[in-house]
């Protein structure tokens, strides 16, 4: 497979193409690499490869002549990427797809990145390797270039070195032990030293499950999992393994303060439908617990009434499952009653967070998600036509519309909150 790099500083390549696996592969004839630098197709004495942005602002824009004199320069360029934040995210399928290449040419970018024709003018991929701003595309195009690279065949010398490692299945790699056996009072486990590989293999397969729930929960809803996965990542979450984010977060469901279709702040009833589904989703998440707030004291008494024949009437013989869901269920006046509790349960002062269809909100899940590895957070949805101004300037934050961008933006509080939760906690279990 060729790689031509197309950057402004050839040379920091030299050391990472002369040494480890690279250099080998190299040697080998399983990769070959071409620098090109843009500097040698200008034709001024000074080989300028940049200029002032129109428009004004910081900074200097990459000349399109000397990159687009770079690459067709190239007598096979194959796919052509342009290492930049604006790029699709580079993930192992992405690294798979591009070894099946012949061909791979990567463009460094520098400074505030290319004159936007040249993405015109030829066929250029953008690729991100993170969400973070680096000085330049080297480091960038180093990444891809070695997650492509050890995928060619023969590369890594053993066929099935890659097939083990990260995100291969679509899970983190399970923890390695090497000589001597016990180090500082530590000691490989007991199940690696027995020879029996079926029970090593289990065993490493379930810390790789262990390792993902912990840290990449997310992983697991594309993860290739069979029933007995399934099973063990049930017990290990009840057992209290992974960041389990849901524990923090609770919900309120506000009947007042409220507003109507004509903007007034009012009081409503409650809705049988609100009570059963939002449960549900509180008792399928694991959440710390879930509030109906009214001040209406014959309200108060139906939720009462409704909860009771759950827990301790018919229904709890009728129904388990609803029954168990209703559990999560706790009566409320008011928001601040709500809050309290929640401190109280907690030992911390809960972020409060609102929610609505309107206006484009002044929080984002990824802040939510933040303030959730903290400490407890109250997430506030509203019924009737959503929360009163009152509730929104309380709150700590206004999170984000479930569909910002939709000139239609009325689910119910129930579909709502269904998915404003499953965004905010971010896993498959």
């Amino acid at each position: 497979m060729r790689f031509n790099i197309i950057t402004l500083f050839p040379e920091f390549f030299d050391s990472p193409l002369s040494c480890g696996l690279l250099a080998k592969g190299a040697e080998q004839g399983l990769v070959n690499f071409s620098l090109l630098n843009p500097r040698d197709f200008t034709s001024d004495r000074h080989r300028t490869v940049d200029d002032r942005p129109y428009g004004g602002g910081p900074g200097m824009v990459m000349m399109c002549d000397p990159l687009a004199q770079a690459i067709e320069s190239l007598p096979q360029p194959g796919r052509i990427v342009y290492l930049s934040p604006r790029g699709t995210p580079l993930t192992q399928s992405l690294a798979q797809e591009l070894s099946l290449e012949q061909d791979l040419t990567l463009i460094c970018g520098r400074y505030e990145g290319l004159d936007e024709r040249l993405l015109e003018l030829f066929p250029i991929e953008q690729v991100s390797v993170g969400d973070f701003v680096l000085n330049g595309g080297e480091s960038a195009a180093l990444c891809l270039l070695e997650s492509v690279a050890r995928l060619v065949p023969e590369f890594m010398g053993h066929e099935d070195s890659a097939d083990e490692e990260s995100f291969s299945t679509g899970l983190l790699e399970y923890p390695h032990y090497t000589r001597p056996e016990e180090y500082r009072g530590l000691s490989v486990p007991e199940v690696l030293t027995g020879g029996d590989h079926k029970r090593i293999a289990a065993w490493r397969h379930e810390r790789a499950l262990d390792q993902t729930l912990a840290s990449r929960p997310d992983l697991l809803w594309q993860a290739q999992l069979d029933e007995d996965d399934v099973r063990y990542l049930r017990r290990a979450k009840a057992g209290g393994q992974g960041r389990a984010l849901g524990r923090n977060l609770y919900l309120a469901l506000l009947h007042a303060p409220v507003v109507n279709k004509f903007g007034q702040t009012v009081s409503v009833s409650l809705t049988n439908l609100d009570i059963h589904d939002i449960a549900r989703v509180s008792c399928t998440c694991g959440l710390g617990g879930y509030y109906i707030a009214t001040p209406l004291a014959d309200q108060r008494k139906l939720l009462e009434r409704l909860i009771g024949h759950w827990l301790d009437g018919p229904g709890r013989r009728a129904n388990s499952d609803r029954s168990e869901a209703i559990g999560t269920v706790r009566a409320a006046t008011d928001l601040e009653e709500i809050v309290r509790d929640v401190e109280k349960c907690c030992g911390q002062m809960p972020k409060v967070v609102a929610t609505s269809a309107r206006g484009a909100g002044d929080l984002t899940g990824t802040k939510v998600r933040e303030w959730l590895g903290e400490g407890p957070v109250l997430l506030v949805m509203g019924t009737a036509h959503g929360l009163a101004p009152e509730v929104l300037e309380r709150a700590d934050g206004v999170l984000r519309p479930v569909r910002f961008m939709s000139g239609y933006n009325h689910l119910s509080v129930r579909s709502a909150t269904a998915i404003m939760v499953d965004r905010l906690l971010g896993d498959a279990l």
